[in-house]
């Protein structure tokens, strides 16, 4: 009988999916929630031996899944959105237990935007066209072949969202795919399994490896079945990930880090511009794309500041489930601990923090404190590296080129924000930012036909629309000479 564990409720297998059936392991590791730390399932710790007959059970599954018509494929791919769509609420109220992102953003947005995925690349295949152009007489027909057996390496602070992301278009493309998901939060990928299956998706076309990064990850990403490896999580990593997939020549999409500055420039609406940093707290501060860099033009400095900590002093922190939760846990102990080094590390440096500044007392447990740093020493580490929790720094500028300049201050490429009345600055400043996305006067604003990646230590590659298809497929030209009629009637090429 498959092992499984009763989470919010729910009950979800423990085990891995590969090939179509629910697979074991000798070991388990612990999954244990960043609400209480308490451990909600033993969960089957997979290796090199299944990620072996995973790559294995995806590469035989391969031929018939690319076989499948395009407009077949889109049927079960609208079939898993479904699917999603109707188990929602139980699925959110995994996700909330497993990670500790806010119950009701993973009900009313995130996991309904994991089904629209599915929903967004099954319409994308279908309206995928074959370029279609003349040189010298010649037709150039362009192509876009299944690539074969693809990884999808997730991380944990939006695990079904984040996966989907990756694995709608890899199926869509006609690729057979083993999904990896996080030893931190590794349900939701279990019940995706199970939806993908009631959908009709062939044995073999989806599978699931659950483990440690460093055993089955590694297994994974160094198999020589596979042929595209999509990742996202940290810089440390992803050299690891680029390095294994180097000694295969195996293609690689890389989504890492982020120090996304948030540029609030005089002009602006202060009180949006306020209302959207304070945003940048949200799921702890647990958000690749969070603008952590406040830069505010000297003007408005001091008015920005005050309001700045009036709304962020009434954001109220606690258990994730409840509704008027804004701030919930960070994701585990040894993740707690790195953020607060950051933060003492900060004080060291000489930087002051005007808000929060440690762990919250009175609630114990993974809940720290939303803080703002100011002050802190140019070139400092709180400036310059990721610290993936509820911390931000503010800085001050005096014009558009020191804003452009502190800005650019980064190692890192993700995205930008510019808050602004004047759309001539928002165009200079916007083109001069090195970033994957330049958001203006808004934020988190998602067209999924828009490619999106980072430059720098952010990643490599551009996903998105017709950018995943250009990523998950084997593009292909073919160029066909001008047919003439031979003497007996048929077609014979000529030549050019």
């Amino acid at each position: 009988m498959a092992a499984t564990a009763t989470v919010a409720g729910v009950e979800v297998s423990t085990e891995h999916w590969i090939g179509g059936e629910r697979v074991g392991s000798r070991d388990t590791f612990d999954d244990r929630s960043p609400i209480d730390e308490a451990v909600i399932a033993r969960v089957a710790r997979g290796r090199e031996d299944e990620a072996g007959r995973a790559a294995r059970a995806a590469r035989d599954a391969f031929p018939g899944w690319a076989g499948t018509p395009a407009a077949e494929r889109a049927r079960i791919l609208h079939a898993i959105g479904d699917g999603i769509e109707a188990r929602v609420a139980e699925i959110a109220a995994v996700e909330t237990l497993d990670n500790g992102s806010l119950h009701r953003s993973m009900q009313r947005s995130v996991i309904p935007r994991a089904a629209y995925n599915f929903h967004f690349f099954a319409d994308a295949l279908l309206a995928l066209h074959e370029d279609d152009f003349e040189s010298r007489g010649h037709r150039n027909r362009v192509e876009w072949d299944p690539a074969g057996v693809a990884v999808v390496i997730t991380p944990w602070n939006a695990p079904l969202m984040l996966a989907t992301w990756r694995l709608a278009p890899a199926l869509a493309a006609g690729k057979t795919v083993v999904d990896k998901p996080p030893e931190w939060a590794p349900m939701s990928a279990s019940l995706l399994a199970d939806v993908a299956h009631r959908a009709g998706l062939p044995d073999g076309a989806l599978n699931v490896v659950q483990g440690i990064g460093e055993e089955a990850g590694a297994a994974l990403v160094a198999h020589p079945d596979v042929d595209r490896i999509a990742f996202t999580g940290s810089v440390a990593t992803g050299r690891l990930v680029a390095r294994a997939a180097g000694s295969n020549l195996t293609p690689l999409s890389l989504e890492l880090g982020g120090k996304s500055p948030l540029l609030i420039f005089a002009d602006a609406d202060l009180d949006a511009a306020v209302a959207q940093a304070v945003n940048q707290y949200d799921n702890a501060g647990q958000v690749c794309l969070a603008g952590t860099r406040l830069l505010v033009e000297r003007d408005v400095y001091d008015q920005f500041l005050d309001r700045f900590v009036d709304r962020a002093t009434a954001l109220v922190q606690g258990d994730p489930r409840r509704d008027d939760t804004a701030i919930g846990p960070l994701i585990t102990r040894e993740h707690f601990e790195r953020v607060d080094g950051f933060v003492r590390r900060a004080k060291e440096d000489g930087a002051k923090a005007v808000l929060g500044g440690g762990p919250n007392e009175e609630l114990g447990g993974l809940y720290y404190r939303p803080t703002l740093f100011v002050d802190a020493p140019p070139g400092s580490e709180i400036l310059r590296h990721e610290v993936f929790g509820p911390v931000l720094t503010l800085q001050p500028f005096a014009d558009e080129d020191e804003a452009i300049a502190l800005a650019s201050d980064t190692d890192y490429g993700l995205a930008a924000i510019v808050y602004t009345g004047d759309p001539k600055r928002a165009e200079r400043v916007s083109a001069t930012l090195i970033a994957g996305t330049v958001w203006v006067n808004c934020f988190f604003v998602r067209d999924l036909r828009a490619p999106f990646g980072g430059a720098g230590n952010s990643g490599i590659g551009r996903e998105g629309g017709r950018y995943s298809f250009d990523f998950h497929a084997d593009v292909k030209t073919v160029c066909t000479a001008p047919w003439t009629a031979n003497e007996t009637g048929g077609k014979e090429r000529r030549n050019g």
